[in-house]
């Protein structure tokens, strides 16, 4: 039977106390504090985190035993568990935290928080203003000061340093959830009140976040381009095209690349003066080797010279690149970013400056060859590969060449 802990005297006036696990444990109480960095053992604070998780409960000492050591053998769980709970005392008394020996209750047979303190925890902080935001419903001014003050509290995701454990994945989930919800919801009402500056500035910590939340990515490309930074938008879309191909292996969404689209479609404003048009569209004249774009531009360019072989007769030739490693299999994520890197620019001091390159997937490049015979195009390809081994013998990759004349586009032309 575990013996209950003397209670604080009635009289005693308790200090609130103050915890944040949003990005992160931190216990605040009277003017002291104490956090993860004060002592390495996880158990110890696995203990006090699920503890203040569901303080509303009592807890048997038998969840507790399975939630910190899980199906583990130990000799005496409840000797364990006590040890642990005057190892938290011990150390909340050390830093000056009042009333700490009272924090955790032993009773009854179960541990609980003493709700008796005044205690306040992000988490639910976070959940309630979400809750009351939703349902002020029509009452936009309202909505968004809740909805902004509740993102304030999202310092990132539940407990980093126990993500690890069972018990935290789904409440980990659960808020990210919130969170993405909350940024979406206060995302729309800013843009109904014409607040971009605001909204690139919750999309960018949104990021910081959830670097692969495609939401956090558009929010920020649309508030740069109703701000008129259009060259920041593109910019940042080449980046998340970038950071899901060396990250992920995957594309962009289609929704974001249908929104690329629009930017390149509507990037160019009225002007008169021809000469700003060509200053406009003129190459940095430092340029060297062959022109590298993103894939959707270079579609474009393949397109145009399509319908121009019709009429020039001019060949051009694809030349599909793609890496593996010595199985014939995706390399792992490293060696394959470095190849990927190293190939990239192998291909831009292979080639002329009329070709033209992009990135078709995690492990291919596509390159456009034009004026050349197939037999041209071979050379080019084995020169492409020939450097790549000699600059890179050491690196477990092969590269896979396809070699294909372009389709011409056979259009009726009224003229």
């Amino acid at each position: 039977m575990l013996k209950k802990k003397p209670a604080t005297p009635r009289n005693e006036t308790y200090l609130p106390v103050r915890v944040s696990m949003l990005g992160g444990f931190r216990l605040q109480a009277g003017g002291c504090e104490v956090d993860e960095s004060l002592n390495r053992a996880r158990q110890l604070w696995n203990l006090l985190e699920y503890l203040i998780a569901f303080r509303h409960r009592d807890i048997s000492p038998d969840e507790l035993v399975r939630t910190l050591w899980h199906d583990d053998e130990i000799g005496n769980p409840s000797s364990a568990l006590k040890n642990l709970v005057y190892r938290i005392r011990t150390i909340m008394t050390s830093q000056g935290i009042p009333f700490a020996k009272n924090m955790i209750l032993c009773r009854r047979g179960t541990y609980s928080w003493n709700n008796a303190l005044p205690t306040t925890v992000d988490t639910e902080e976070f959940e309630r203003l979400i809750r009351e935001a939703d349902e002020k419903d029509g009452q936009a001014a309202e909505q968004l000061k809740l909805y902004l003050l509740a993102l304030s509290y999202y310092k990132g995701d539940l407990l980093p340093k126990s993500s690890f454990e069972e018990w935290v994945v789904p409440l980990s989930t659960y808020y990210h959830s919130l969170y993405v919800r909350c940024v979406g919801k206060t995302v729309r009402l800013l843009t109904d009140a014409g607040r971009y500056q605001e909204i690139s500035d919750i999309a960018q910590q949104a990021i910081v976040i959830d670097q692969f939340e495609e939401s956090f990515h558009e929010a920020l490309i649309l508030a740069q381009i109703a701000m008129g930074n259009q060259q920041r938008a593109i910019s940042h879309y080449e980046h998340v095209t970038d950071l899901f191909y060396r990250e992920l292996g995957v594309k962009p969404s289609e929704r974001l690349r249908n929104l690329y689209r629009e930017i390149i479609k509507n990037m160019q404003h009225v002007e008169t003066d021809l000469e700003i048009i060509k200053e406009d569209l003129r190459e940095a004249s430092l340029a060297h080797g062959a022109f590298f774009c993103e894939y959707e531009v270079f579609k474009h360019i393949y397109r145009l010279q399509a319908r121009a072989a019709v009429r020039t007769g001019q060949s051009v030739f694809l030349l599909l690149l793609t890496v593996s490693d010595m199985e014939g299999q995706i390399p792992a994520v490293n060696l394959l970013n470095n190849s990927m890197d190293r190939l990239h620019d192998c291909l831009l001091h292979s080639l002329r400056r009329n070709d033209v390159v992009s990135r078709f997937s995690a492990t291919q490049f596509v390159v456009m060859l034009s004026s050349l015979s197939f037999e041209n195009g071979l050379m080019v390809q084995d020169r492409i590969l020939g450097r790549f081994k000699r600059e890179n013998p050491r690196m477990a990759v092969q590269i896979h060449p396809k070699l294909l004349p372009m389709d011409p586009i056979c259009i009726l032309d009224p003229f």
